[in-house]
């Protein structure tokens, strides 16, 4: 039989009973839902920094037990014939995690890894970066098993639509606004939301991601990467260090990647390495235009493996993927900057002390929780400059906020005016983390200053309107 979960609520928390009343909260979890392993790691993380606020405001621990658990999960059968006419079965999924502060808000990722343990430690996630972003949206995660790769335009309308078919009696511009993440980019998107208005019979703000030409956002598809390089250019200035002339190690070469490179050139920076799942290449020359260009052709439409890069120019390193345990020598190059945006859980602890020992400055999150924990206690150890994904990557969806405003509004911005809203919410998040962290006693802890700031915002609503 399994373990009961402890009754956890408590009124009025000090001293030790605060410590003790979050870690029985973060038992609970486990308890409750004792294989999703990537929802504990999130969820210890944002309540490993939650101790100075429950001492300093008490009845906020109700909101601690609450958040923890969605509001609501659905799951659903996603049935498609492929070209041949074969019938395949995937699982559908929509994690609508948090709505104190705005309709939920958060991608769908399309990729055979997609249980409902990564939808809810991503959703959980959604709900501190999209609180930081300071605009107002909730958070939700979604997605299904299916793979898109390798698959024809035709099987991923017909796998899309099916989707839809279901989803869209629990979306909406007021209650939950999808968008893409891994595996679902403009031509998903796109069919989604075609699906999605002939079912619904209505054309609104549904979904963002859209193509220019049905309600899409300027800057939406650079947001995440540029959105990224801003932020650590912030955490640069902190310290009198900036992108100009500094090395940087960038992982993945999918959307984030592509343009987190391309905003380190524009700041002076050189990216030295980009990687996929068969490997990693390192150019000692740099990444520069004309090559990031080639890059994005091979990956967006070619869909080649970045091997290919180092077969195209002279004088690349190339080094195959190897299974696990090993390590990711990408982590061993001598680099100033590391900006990991492949997955999740792609830097260990012994991978973290490779930075370190490589002379790293900072590393800055560009994929969802791409550091271990372990890993993270060694850049904060080390005194490195360390920027979680919860505040770092919040860029998308910060422009995805920006494009529910343009729907709503019924017009458009210019590629400038986008791009500078971006920037100024990017500051922003910088300065509310970094002073945050200092005012609860832990300057330079960013990981603990966007949690903290976070969550402040939800609690104060949730205490507001009187319902958890």
């Amino acid at each position: 039989m399994q373990e009961r979960p402890p009754d956890i609520r408590v009124n009025i928390i000090v001293g030790d009973q605060m410590d003790n009343a979050i870690k029985t909260i973060y038992e609970t979890v486990k308890v409750r839902d004792p294989n999703q392993l990537e929802f504990h790691q999130a969820v210890e993380e944002v309540l490993d920094s939650l101790g100075p606020v429950i001492s300093e405001y008490p009845d906020y621990i109700d909101v601690v037990h609450g958040i923890v658990e969605p509001e609501r999960v659905i799951q659903f059968r996603v049935p498609w014939y492929d070209d041949e006419g074969n019938l395949h079965v995937n699982r559908g999924f929509r994690v609508q995690f948090n709505s104190a502060i705005g309709p939920y808000k958060g991608g769908l990722r399309f990729h055979p890894s997609v249980n409902l343990s990564i939808l809810k430690f991503l959703g959980f996630e959604q709900v501190f970066k999209n609180s930081l972003t300071g605009l107002p949206m909730g958070g939700g995660k979604g997605g299904s098993d299916f793979n898109p790769k390798g698959k024809s335009n035709a099987e991923v309308k017909r796998f899309c639509q099916s989707f839809m078919s279901e989803l869209w009696r629990h979306i909406g511009a007021d209650l939950d606004v999808p968008a893409g993440d891994i595996g679902v980019g403009g031509r998903e998107i796109g069919y989604l939301f075609g699906m999605y208005r002939k079912m619904a019979n209505e054309f609104t703000g549904v979904l963002t991601g859209k193509g220019l030409s049905f309600g899409g956002s300027l800057v939406r598809p650079e947001a995440t990467g540029y959105g990224l390089v801003y932020f650590a250019r912030e955490m640069l200035a902190t310290k009198g260090k900036s992108f100009d002339g500094s090395k940087v190690a960038i992982s993945g070469s999918g959307n984030v990647a592509q343009f987190a490179c391309q905003k380190v050139i524009d700041l002076g920076g050189k990216p030295v390495t980009m990687s996929d799942s068969s490997g990693y290449i390192y150019d000692a020359s740099g990444i520069d235009r004309e090559k990031l260009a080639w890059v994005m052709d091979l990956k967006n439409n070619r869909r080649g493996r970045i091997k290919e890069y180092a077969d195209h120019f002279d004088g690349i390193e190339y080094t195959a993927s190897k299974p696990e345990p090993n390590h990711n020598e990408l982590w061993g190059t001598n680099v100033d900057v590391a900006l990991p945006c492949a997955t999740q859980n792609e830097i260990n602890e012994a991978e973290a002390q490779m930075l370190v020992s490589s002379g790293v400055i900072a590393v800055a999150e560009g994929a969802n929780m791409p550091c271990t924990p372990e890993a993270v206690e060694v850049f904060l150890d080390n005194g490195i400059l360390f920027a979680p994904g919860k505040a770092s990557n919040a860029g998308g969806v910060a422009t995805s906020g920006l494009e529910m405003s343009k729907n709503s509004l019924r017009m458009s911005w210019t590629r400038e005016e986008v791009d500078q809203k971006l920037e100024a919410i990017m500051v922003n998040i910088h300065k509310n983390a970094f002073e945050t962290a200092e005012k609860y006693g832990m300057p330079g802890n960013y990981v603990a200053g966007a949690n903290i700031a976070g969550f402040l915002k939800i609690a104060e609503s949730t205490m507001a309107q009187g319902i958890l």
